[in-house]
């Protein structure tokens, strides 16, 4: 068997809480690096791809998660969502939850 060797220089990365937006509403709420937040199924697309509106009024392009696709949910048109995104990007994003 090998060795395995420990890391130096890495310290533990503690993964930060959900909170709360400004304006204490939760529709807006960080954990593991994603901004969460809620919208509306507008569009189906090919590839298991939606459009989503979100509560701000954008549309954006988001794809299903692999639990969800695992797990055969299915969405249609008028479905509300949770979607993660990514700081980097803010005009694509992983939908995590059906309501």
């Amino acid at each position: 068997m090998a060795a395995f060797k420990k890391r130096k220089g890495r310290a533990n990365r503690k993964v930060m809480g959900a909170t709360k937006d400004a304006q204490g509403t939760g529709a807006q709420a960080i954990s593991k690096g994603f901004i969460e937040m809620h919208g509306v199924v507008e569009e189906c697309l090919p590839a298991a791809s939606f459009k989503v509106r979100i509560d701000n009024g954008q549309t954006i392009l988001g794809h299903l998660s692999g639990k969800m696709r695992l797990n055969r949910i299915r969405l249609l048109p008028g479905d509300e969502v949770k979607i993660e995104m990514t700081p980097y990007d803010l005009t694509k994003g992983r939908i995590v939850y059906r309501y």
